[in-house]
């Protein structure tokens, strides 16, 4: 009896929903949702994040990151949770990754973005940001959250300037959260 010929693997620039995303600086972004084969791409893309800006963005020490803390990037439902990957259009490289992880009511969403070192202060968090909050209001939220180290300082004026309002953390005096209202 004769095996069936394999399926070949997706080509995930065909299957995944791309978007372009102009930055202040002339950075032209390319992005798409991530999926599980993207696991080592976005491995060697946190090797290039400043390792403090790995600290915020995980809130704790983070070297290397390993399939644990990769899996929740890549294999998420499309839906409640969602990943994306900025790819700059001019080099094809990865050059900045986004989460939008929702409750399970679907009234608010948490954003946690991380952005190559040699790609800060050209707009590509500020660009990831707004398409993250506007994909939050596509899928009917009520707000999109951010949770912050109170030392990042850059990122908290970044989310304030994109419409974001400051809250402390009760218990936790080195966390804040910002919140933006969608509707």
């Amino acid at each position: 009896m004769t095996q069936p010929a394999p399926t070949p693997a997706p080509n995930l620039a065909q299957i995944a929903r791309a978007v372009t995303v102009p930055t202040r600086s002339g950075v032209t972004l390319s992005v798409r949702q991530a999926f599980a084969e993207d696991e080592h791409a976005l491995a060697v893309f946190f090797d290039a994040v400043l390792p403090e800006d790995r600290r915020f963005r995980f809130l704790a020490a983070a070297g290397h990151l390993d399939h644990d803390r990769l899996a929740p990037m890549t294999h998420v439902d499309h839906w409640r949770t969602e990943s994306f990957l900025a790819f700059d259009q001019a080099t094809g490289e990865l050059v900045a990754s986004a989460v939008l992880a929702c409750d399970a009511e679907m009234e608010t969403g948490e954003v946690a973005i991380s952005v190559r070192g040699d790609y800060r202060g050209r707009g590509v968090g500020w660009g990831m940001l707004n398409l993250v909050a506007a994909e939050g209001e596509r899928r009917g939220l009520t707000r999109v959250i951010a949770i912050e180290d109170r030392a990042n300082h850059a990122a908290i004026e970044l989310e304030k300037d994109c419409g974001f309002v400051a809250h402390g953390v009760e218990g936790d005096p080195h966390i804040v959260m910002l919140e933006k209202t969608l509707r």
